[in-house]
C-alpha cells in the first residue's frame, strides 16, 4: 500500500481479490483533508479537498484558508482565477469554521455550511461523482494542532448528502458520526497526529482510535465513518441523516402521487423533531461552554471558568476538587486515586443565597473520601456517576466526614451527577454537580452532557497545569542561573533587572553579573548567547561560570575576553555569544573595558547630567574564533552612572537600532531617588514600545568612587620583624579613622597574613593597605603565585592556624591571583555609632 498519497477510491486488496466495497457500501464516505499553518495558509490539500471544493491542490496550496474553506460571509476574489465559491448565511452548530481559522479556539469544532460550486467547464476539473450540483451541503471538523511544527489547525469536510444514497429505500439512521484519519496522509506529522486520536478526541477509547485506524489503513485513504454508538466529542450534526430521511420520504411520496399510486406509510416525525431539537440544544451548550472555558492558561482562572460555565443553566451548584499535585502545579499525577488521596476544593459556583455553602464546604478545604462514596467510585473510574436523588440515607453518608458540619440540608433531595476530569486517561479532579429539588433529575443524555464537558474541561485544565508547571520549572532554572548581586560594592551600587522574551519561554541566554576584585575593584559582566530555549539558557550558564572564574584571576579585560573566545571554541561553534566587561576601580576613579560585539554602555556624567554612549571599538562575538579584543580607559567622577544592557532592550524589528539606543540614553539621564527607580525609568521608557520578543539584561551601577582619606597604605620589606609593624600601623589607622573597636581583630588577622607573605614572598616587598567603605577592607600583597588554602591544623602542627584565625574572626575574606603574585584579604564589619 502506497503510504505517501490520498486515493479518489480504495486500493486493491491484491491479486484475485478484487478492489474494496465502496465506502456508502462499508457506512463511510471519503473526506476532504485540509491543514492550515500558523500564519492561516493552507499547506496540504488532498485529492478529496480538490473534489469537494473544486480547487486543484496547486491552486489551494500557499492560500489563504479563509478564502477557500466554508466561511460564513468568506467570498473570494472572483478574479483571482480561483473557483467562485458563495457560502449561505452560517446555520450549523459551534462557533463556526471561522474562528477556527483564525486561531481563536483552542479546541475542536464542528459545523455545517452550504456552498455553490462551479460546473466543471468553469474550473477546468475532471468530472467525477458527485458534481453537477449548484449547492453542497458540507459537514466540517477543525482540529488545533499542538507541537513545535508550523501546522496549526486540521480541517477536515464531507458532502453532507453522501450520507444518504438516493438509491436506496432507507438510508442509515445516523446519530453519530466521527471522521477516522490516516497514517499515510502525506503532510508533516501526520503520522504523531493519528497516534493521537484519543487526544484529538477525548470520548474515543485508545481501542476505538485504533480501530479506525486499522480500517483506515485498510481503505487507503481518509474517511467518515458512523454508527449508532460511538461516543465523539465533536459532532457537526447528528440529525443529518434523518433530516435527509425526511426529504427522501418526501420526494418518495411526490412520486407516487405524480404516478396515482398510493403514497408510502411513513412513520411519525414527531418523536425524532423533539430528539433532535434535544441534541441540538445539547450541542449549541457544549461548544457555549467550551467558548468560555481554557481563554487562558491561568489555572486558577481556568478552575473559575469551568465552574461558571455549567452554572444555572446545566446546574445549580458545581463544585470542583482537584489533586493535591495539580493545585500545587507540581507534574502530572501518578497511579490511581484512593482513600488516601486528597483533594483541594477549589471552586464553588450555585445559585443558592450568598454564604449559604461558604461557612459548610469553603474553598481550599482538602479532604480524602471514603471508598463508600460515588465521589470515589467517579475517580477511580473515570466515568460519571449519576444519583437521580440523593436520600436521606445516602445524605447522612456523605456528610458524616464533614467534622462538626452538616451538609445533608445542602445536599438531600437534590439530584446528583459526579463527572471525572480526565486528561491522558489520567483523573485530574472531578466536579460535584447538584440540582435543586423542584429541578428536573439528571437522565441519562445529561450523564453524556457532563462527560462530554469534563472531557473538554480536564483538557483544558490539563494544559493550564502543564504550563504553571513548566513556568513554574522555567523559573526556577533562570533564578538559579542569574545571580543575586549585592546592591553594594566596594565604591559603587548596583541595581539590575532581568525580563523574559515571552510568557511561554521564560529561559533565554542574556546574563548579568559583578564580582569583586583585589584593590576594592569590581567587574561588572552583561551578555548575550545568541537564541532561546534550554540549549541557550546552559551556554549562558557555562560562560558565566567561565567569566567568575577568570575575573577572580584578575585577568585584563581583553585578556579575559580572548580566554572566553577560546573556551567557547573548544564547547563547540553551535552558539555565539556578545560581552561587555568592565573593571571599576574605585580608588584610581577609572574604568577599564572591552567589548565583544555588544551594544555599548551608557554613561551618564553626575556633573552636568549628560548621558553618551562609550566609544569602544565593537570587538567580535564570543565563538568566532581568532580576532583580538582591545580595551580602553576612561575617567569617571563620583557620583556617575554606568547602564550595561542587552539589545533585546534597545533593539525593535522593523526599527532602527539608533532609535533605541537614543531612548536609552535619554531614559538613563532622567534623575531618580534610588537606583531601583532609575532601573524601572528605563524598563518603562523602552518596554511600552511593544513588539518585543527577545529577553533583556540591565545593570546599572552608581560609580560612588572611595575619597583618598579612606584609603591607607604600606610597603614592608621581607624581614619578619615587620610583623610588629604592620600590627602598629593598623592600630594607629583605625584609632585616626574612630574604628578602635576594630583594632584588636584586625591586629590578630593582620599579623597572620603578613606573616605569611612575609615568609612566602620571593623578593618583593610586601603591600598592605587598608581601605574604609561599607566594611573594613584589608589586602595583603605579595610575589608568591601559589595561593593559600585553609587547613585543618592539629595541636603539635606549627602552621596551618593564621588562615583558620581569619576564617573564624572575619565577616568574609578571600585569596586571588594578581599579575605580581597574590593578594589575601578580609572584611570586617563596621561598627554602628
Amino acid at each position: 500500500m502506497d503510504r505517501g498519497t490520498e486515493r479518489d477510491t480504495p486500493p486493491s486488496r491484491g491479486a484475485g481479490s478484487g478492489t474494496a466495497p465502496e465506502p456508502a457500501d462499508t457506512g463511510r464516505i471519503p473526506l476532504a483533508v485540509v491543514v492550515v499553518d500558523r500564519a492561516g495558509l493552507i499547506s496540504h490539500w488532498s485529492s478529496g479537498a480538490r473534489r469537494l471544493f473544486g480547487v486543484a491542490k496547486d491552486e489551494a496550496i500557499g492560500r489563504h484558508a479563509i478564502d477557500l474553506l466554508p466561511v460564513s460571509g468568506a467570498l473570494p476574489d472572483i478574479d483571482d482565477g480561483l473557483p467562485y465559491a458563495e457560502y449561505a448565511p452560517y446555520d450549523g452548530l459551534g462557533p463556526g469554521l471561522g474562528n477556527s481559522l483564525d486561531g481563536g479556539l483552542g479546541y475542536p469544532a464542528a459545523g455545517r455550511a452550504r456552498l455553490t460550486v462551479p460546473e466543471r467547464s468553469e474550473t477546468g476539473i475532471p468530472p467525477a461523482e458527485g458534481w453537477g450540483r449548484d449547492r453542497v451541503d458540507v459537514l466540517w471538523w477543525a482540529y488545533p494542532l499542538v507541537g513545535p511544527g508550523s501546522e496549526r489547525l486540521l480541517v477536515l469536510a464531507a458532502d453532507a448528502e453522501a450520507l444518504h444514497r438516493p438509491d436506496t429505500e432507507d438510508g442509515p439512521l445516523v446519530e453519530r458520526i466521527a471522521p477516522g484519519f490516516a497514517l499515510h496522509t502525506d503532510f508533516p506529522g501526520a503520522e504523531d497526529l493519528a497516534r493521537r486520536l484519543p487526544e484529538i478526541l477525548p470520548s474515543m477509547s485508545v481501542g476505538e482510535s485504533a480501530r479506525i485506524v486499522a480500517q483506515v489503513l485498510e481503505l487507503g485513504y481518509p474517511v467518515l465513518e458512523f454508527s449508532q454508538s460511538d461516543r465523539v466529542p465533536v459532532t457537526p450534526d447528528w440529525g443529518v441523516a434523518r433530516r435527509v430521511e425526511r426529504r427522501a420520504r418526501r420526494e418518495r411520496a411526490a412520486r407516487a402521487a405524480a404516478a396515482g399510486r398510493p403514497l408510502p406509510e411513513e412513520p411519525d416525525d414527531e418523536g425524532e423533531d423533539l430528539e433532535y431539537v434535544a441534541v441540538r440544544e445539547r450541542l449549541e451548550f457544549l461548544n457555549e461552554v467550551s467558548g468560555k472555558i481554557g481563554t487562558s492558561l491561568d489555572l486558577a482562572r481556568t478552575i473559575g471558568e469551568v465552574s461558571r460555565a455549567v452554572v444555572p443553566r446545566f446546574t445549580d451548584v458545581a463544585g470542583t476538587y482537584l489533586r493535591e499535585q495539580v493545585v500545587a502545579g507540581e507534574g502530572f499525577p501518578d497511579g490511581v486515586p484512593d482513600t488516601r488521596t486528597m483533594w483541594h476544593r477549589v471552586a464553588l459556583e450555585h445559585t443558592d443565597e450568598p454564604g449559604r455553602w461558604d461557612d459548610v464546604v469553603p474553598v481550599g478545604e482538602a479532604m480524602p473520601f471514603p471508598a463508600h462514596t460515588p465521589f470515589f467510585q467517579c475517580m477511580t473510574s473515570g466515568e460519571p456517576v449519576l444519583v437521580p436523588r440523593i436520600s436521606e440515607q445516602m445524605g447522612h453518608a456523605i456528610a458524616s466526614q464533614f467534622d462538626k458540619r452538616d451538609i445533608r440540608p445542602l445536599i438531600t433531595g437534590r439530584s446528583m451527577l459526579v463527572v471525572p476530569l480526565k486528561a491522558r486517561q489520567v483523573v485530574l479532579g472531578f466536579m460535584i454537580l447538584l440540582r435543586h429539588p423542584e429541578r428536573t433529575e439528571f437522565n441519562d443524555m445529561d450523564r453524556a452532557t457532563g462527560a462530554e464537558l469534563a472531557a473538554r474541561a480536564g483538557l483544558v485544565l490539563d494544559n493550564a497545569r502543564m504550563y504553571t508547571y513548566q513556568e513554574s520549572v522555567a523559573e526556577t532554572l533562570q533564578d538559579s542561573m542569574l545571580p543575586h548581586i549585592p546592591p553594594r560594592m566596594a565604591g559603587c551600587d548596583i541595581a539590575t533587572r532581568y525580563l523574559p522574551g515571552t510568557l511561554l519561554g521564560r529561559i533565554g541566554g542574556d546574563w548579568f553579573d559583578s564580582v569583586k576584585l583585589p584593590g576594592a575593584r569590581t567587574a561588572l559582566v552583561v551578555g548575550d548567547v545568541m537564541g532561546h530555549g534550554l540549549n541557550s539558557a546552559a551556554m549562558m550558564g557555562q560562560l558565566r561560570t567561565a567569566v567568575q572564574t577568570m575575573a577572580a584571576l584578575d585577568l585584563p579585560p581583553a585578556q579575559l575576553l580572548r580566554n572566553l573566545d577560546d573556551l567557547a571554541q573548544r564547547l563547540g561553534e553551535t552558539y555565539l555569544a556578545t560581552c561587555l566587561y568592565a573593571v571599576y576601580d574605585p580608588i584610581a576613579s577609572e574604568l577599564h573595558l572591552a567589548n565583544a560585539g555588544h551594544i555599548p554602555p551608557v554613561l551618564v556624567r553626575a556633573d552636568d547630567g549628560r548621558s553618551e554612549l562609550l566609544d569602544l571599538p565593537t570587538g567580535a562575538p564570543i565563538g568566532v574564533g581568532g580576532v583580538p579584543f582591545e580595551a580602553v580607559r576612561v575617567r569617571v567622577a563620583p557620583g556617575d552612572r554606568l547602564v550595561m544592557c542587552t539589545d533585546g532592550l534597545v533593539e525593535m524589528r522593523g526599527e532602527d537600532i539608533g532609535v533605541g539606543l537614543a531612548t536609552l540614553c535619554e531614559s538613563a539621564a532622567h534623575p531618580a531617588a534610588s537606583m531601583d527607580d532609575a532601573c524601572d525609568t528605563i524598563i518603562r521608557a523602552l518596554n511600552t514600545r511593544g513588539g518585543r520578543k527577545d529577553d533583556v539584561a540591565l545593570l546599572l551601577a552608581r560609580l560612588n568612587g572611595i575619597e583618598p582619606d579612606d584609603v591607607a597604605e604600606w610597603i614592608f620589606p621581607l624581614d619578619p620583624a615587620q610583623v610588629g609593624r604592620a600590627r602598629a600601623v593598623v592600630r594607629e589607622q583605625l584609632h585616626d579613622w574612630r574604628l578602635a573597636k576594630l583594632a584588636g581583630p584586625a591586629e590578630l588577622m593582620v599579623s597572620e597574613v603578613v606573616t605569611n607573605a612575609v615568609r612566602h614572598s620571593h623578593g618583593r616587598p610586601v603591600t598592605l593597605r587598608l581601605v574604609r567603605g561599607d566594611a573594613l577592607l584589608c589586602e595583603v600583597d605579595d610575589d608568591d603565585h601559589e595561593l593559600p588554602t585553609l587547613l585543618s591544623a592539629g595541636p603539635d602542627d606549627e602552621s596551618g592556624r593564621g588562615l583558620r584565625v581569619v576564617s573564624t574572626l572575619a565577616r568574609e575574606w578571600g585569596t586571588s591571583r594578581t599579575a605580581a603574585g597574590k593578594s589575601v584579604w578580609f572584611e570586617l564589619t563596621l561598627p554602628k555609632h
